[in-house]
């Protein structure tokens, strides 16, 4: 059986992008990105950009409202909060570039 995970999405920046440092030294980006769905509804989905993969530049200029192209894998993460496991669906970025907004005439 042959298994695939590839996502590209476009789609606008809908919360000004967190940028944090982990104890480990790396560097990541998240962002929100309202998507598109069926019936005219926007779908927020959660991004992460590991700036060891994808480029501290790459993130660097992207803000509330910007329209990118985002290309990775959907992952899905695991974790403990007190006494209760959680998990979280978001996509890892492999890449991300900001789209030229059209211009009003």
């Amino acid at each position: 059986m042959v298994a695939v995970n590839v996502v590209v999405l476009a789609g606008t920046v809908a919360a000004d992008p967190v940028v944090r440092e982990l104890p480990s030294g790396d560097e990541v980006t998240e962002l929100k990105l309202s998507v598109p769905e069926a019936g005219r509804r926007l779908l927020p989905l959660p991004v992460a950009a590991w700036h060891k993969s994808v480029g501290k530049r790459a993130v660097k200029d992207i803000a509330k409202g910007d329209a990118v192209l985002v290309y990775g894998q959907v992952i899905r993460r695991f974790y403990r909060n007190g006494g209760n496991a959680r998990s979280v669906m978001e996509v890892v970025a492999a890449g991300i570039k900001k789209l030229e907004q059209p211009e009003d005439e």
